[in-house]
């Protein structure tokens, strides 16, 4: 007789840990009041951005928004581009929402679910232009490195989301994960590194300063950034 054990479906490695943050009032009221308005939910199913946005227009991902400040403040200054949001942590999603809410914005949509499922099921081959990796989690114990999401199935399924001539963004504030992507990029010949940037905080890579990036810098840590062109 078989194993139940063997019967189970492997268990996906996840890249990041789904925190437990407490909400505040009106963080829960912008869950409740704004969500309608600026939430997609999670179906396994292939969105159409024409219709989730109203219409056409250039597309940029952000995975791992945090508290939604970097993504919030790139929608509003660019009212051309149709902006997309994941991340799971809710309290954080409650403050992109208030944010979102304050600057009157509506290129804006956000999925609080894992980003590489999103990646897998909701979003359509070749349909963005631009995908934002901003300070992900740097596992930095040796034995956690797999958990690291800049990894070569994750790369190769951001290139096959992503438009012709699109652009991978990714920045870090730790020393050995800088190491890894440029170890990960190098041998990845569907991106080719368009611009490298190593610095102290003064010279962001076409992106504001998040509240990651001020954290590091407040522990010493210097910044990398980087612009990955996809080329197809």
């Amino acid at each position: 007789m078989e194993n139940q054990d063997d019967l189970r479906p492997a268990r996906r490695i996840r890249s990041f840990v789904r925190r437990a943050g407490r909400l505040t009032p009106s963080q829960q009221r912008a869950l409740d009041a704004l969500w309608p308005a600026y939430g997609i939910e999670f179906t396994g199913q292939a969105l159409c951005f024409e219709r989730v946005f109203g219409r056409e227009a250039p597309r940029v991902l952000e995975i791992g928004f945090g508290n939604g400040e970097t993504l919030v403040a790139q929608a509003a200054a660019d009212p051309a581009r149709d902006y997309l949001g994941i991340e799971v942590h809710e309290p954080g999603i409650g403050h992109c929402l208030l944010a979102a809410e304050r600057a009157g914005i509506s290129n804006l949509r956000l999925i609080a679910h894992d980003a590489v499922e999103v990646l897998e099921t909701q979003i359509p081959r070749n349909s963005l232009q631009r995908i934002n990796l901003y300070f992900p989690d740097p596992w930095p114990k040796k034995r956690h490195h797999k958990r690291r999401i800049i990894q070569p199935a994750f790369l190769r399924l951001c290139a096959d989301r992503l438009e012709a001539n699109g652009s991978l963004h990714v920045a870090t504030d730790w020393a050995n994960y800088a190491e890894h992507i440029d170890a990960t990029f190098a041998d990845f010949r569907d991106f080719t590194c368009a611009e490298r940037r190593e610095h102290d905080g003064d010279r962001p890579l076409d992106r504001p300063r998040t509240k990651f990036e001020r954290r590091g810098l407040a522990m010493g840590h210097r910044i990398w950034d980087w612009r990955f062109d996809h080329s197809r």
